[in-house]
Formats: structure tokens, C-alpha cells, sequence
């Protein structure tokens, strides 16, 4: 090989997305910085991360749509830097917002995007077959689309979006503005592209959804600040067990309990307090007897299970403070 020659990034066998070292300037401000991780074949990614934290720029260059400042990122297989039409037609995409045209019908929007993808004839048939069983709507291939309750349309997005059988699907939070139980469908049409050896890489806001994914991915000012299953992610509160508090005034009970010793931070989830502590063997009683002594009523309080919520606030504090 000539010594000015550069060989071509390759991915590791097993894997559909393999990024190393990838970030993205907009001119002095950097968005995403030095990011590194893989996902497997058939895997349910999920990628976390508070608004402003690199999450669209990065599925943006995952896609094809955003060139990288630096570092390399394959999908299937296939440079997005060096070859980003040839991601594009790997991979399937549902953006953040509705992406189908709302006055066109059911069946005029698979047929558009049939096209784009190149099918036709049969296969476009039994791909449109497919669509319509997938996301219940058969007998509703003349209804505008933007007469749809949310959840059909996000699963009619959903279809379109794997029109074309891609092994590779990136839906960036598809299940905002959808009703409880459609977010479940949904999740369950997620699952099933799993099990057929499909990758979905999924941002959501929902925390309870990311317990969905496989492994999980949390993102921070434009960096990986964890990685793991969910259990794995948990476990940073190993030796900081978590107490729920249920109190007549929760605010309160918050800044009394801030002043506690045995208490790391605290804070609100619905109307429950979660106070963590700083070790094992602080005693909850001690803190409700703390709350009662301040003229607080306790209802309730008892060691709880450390939540995603728990997992990604505590991460985003650490990268923050560090």
C-alpha cells in the first residue's frame, strides 16, 4: 500500500452501527464530542439524552444527513462520511415530527414512498399488504392521513419507514404526543423488528420506554456519559440506596431533608419524594423522624428500586458538576 493511501474504516462482525471517535463543530461550538460506542445486529438501542445533548446531530450523521467533523461511524457496513447516499439506502428513518404528507391518503403515502425506495409491481403489493396489517389500518387506505388519531399515524410512519426492509431503523422519539396505550403498541411493533434481526437505535423522552431497549446510551454535552443494560445502569446506586417519601407537603420535605446528614440530594417524582442517601446505613426512620419534628405529616416511606428517571438525572448531574 503507498504510504499516502488510508484503508477504509471495516466494522467488527456482528455489528449493524459501529462509531469511534465521532464528533461535529458548528463552527467554535462542539456538539458532539468524541463519541464511541457499537451496536449489535438485531439490537434495541436506546439513546437518552436532555434536549441540547447531541442526540440529532449524531443520528443526523448516523443517517447520512450531517457530515462529521471528526472520528468514523458504519452503519451496515457503510461510511457515513464516505458514502452517505449508500446509508441512506440501508437504513430506514422516522424523524422527531411527523414525516408523511397529511393530505395525502393512507394508500397515496406508501405508494410515494414506495417509490423513493424503488419498489414496485408485487413487491410494492405485498410491502403495502404489510403496512396496512402492521398498523391496523385495512379499510382505511382512502382516509387523509391527517385525519388519523396519533397513534395509527405513528405506526403508519413506522411502515413507511420499513417499506424497504432495512436491516437498520433509527426513530427518533416516535412516540411523542401518543396515548399510553398506543406508546405500548408501538413498542411492541419495536419489538417484533427485533426479533426478526431488525436494529432500531430509538431516542424517546419517555424513561419508562427505554426499559424496552437492550443496552442503553446516555448523553450529555455531546458526550457518552454511560452505557449499559438497564441493570447495569442501576447499579450506580449500589452502595446510595433510594427511600420514596409520600408527605402532606413534598417541597418542604424536600429542603428539610436536603439539611439531613444521612441525604445526598433529593427530589421530585410526581408527587413523591426520592432521597438519596449517601450509604447503607442511614435509616429511613431517622429521616421521617426528622420530616415529624419539622411539623411534616408522613404518609409513607420505605428503601424503592432505583427508576431509569433515578439513573439518567443522577448522570446528568455528575457529567454537569464534573
Amino acid at each position: 500500500m503507498n504510504d499516502k493511501e488510508i484503508s477504509a474504516p471495516s466494522a467488527a462482525p456482528g455489528l449493524a452501527i459501529d462509531v469511534r471517535g465521532l464528533s461535529r463543530k458548528f463552527g467554535a461550538f462542539l456538539a458532539v464530542d468524541n463519541l464511541s460506542f457499537s451496536v449489535k445486529q438485531g439490537e434495541i438501542f436506546g439513546f437518552l439524552g436532555a434536549n441540547g445533548a447531541g442526540k440529532s446531530t449524531t443520528i443526523r450523521m448516523l443517517c447520512g444527513l450531517l457530515k462529521p467533523t471528526a472520528g468514523t461511524a458504519l452503519v451496515g457496513g457503510v461510511d457515513v462520511s464516505s458514502n452517505p447516499e449508500g446509508v441512506k439506502r440501508a437504513i430506514g428513518y422516522m424523524s422527531q415530527k411527523f414525516s408523511l404528507y397529511e393530505l395525502l391518503t393512507v394508500d397515496q403515502n406508501i405508494e410515494f414512498f414506495g417509490g423513493i425506495y424503488g419498489l414496485s409491481g408485487e413487491r410494492l403489493a405485498d410491502r403495502r399488504k404489510f403496512v396496512l396489517e402492521m398498523a391496523g389500518l385495512k379499510g382505511r387506505e382512502t382516509t387523509l392521513t391527517r385525519e388519523l388519531p396519533g397513534g395509527w399515524r405513528q405506526r403508519l410512519a413506522l411502515g413507511c419507514a420499513i417499506l424497504h426492509e432495512p436491516r437498520i431503523v433509527f426513530l427518533d422519539e416516535p412516540t411523542g404526543g401518543v396515548d399510553p396505550l398506543s406508546r405500548r403498541r408501538f413498542w411492541d411493533l419495536i419489538g417484533s423488528l427485533s426479533r426478526h434481526g431488525v436494529t432500531v437505535l430509538v431516542t424517546t423522552h419517555y424513561l419508562d420506554e427505554a426499559e424496552h431497549c437492550h443496552r442503553i446510551a446516555i448523553i450529555q454535552a455531546g458526550r457518552l456519559a454511560a452505557l449499559g443494560t438497564a441493570t447495569e445502569l442501576k447499579q450506580v446506586f449500589s452502595s446510595r440506596p433510594i427511600v420514596e417519601i409520600h408527605a402532606a407537603q413534598p417541597v418542604q420535605a424536600m429542603a428539610i431533608l436536603d439539611r439531613h446528614a444521612g441525604v445526598e440530594k433529593t427530589g421530585l417524582f410526581g408527587t413523591a419524594v426520592h432521597a438519596v442517601l449517601k450509604d447503607a446505613s442511614a435509616d429511613p426512620a431517622a429521616l421521617a423522624a426528622a420530616l415529624t419534628a419539622e411539623g411534616i405529616d408522613v404518609n409513607s416511606i420505605g428503601a424503592v428500586s432505583p427508576s431509569l428517571e433515578d439513573v439518567f438525572l443522577d448522570v446528568v448531574e455528575r457529567v454537569g458538576a464534573a
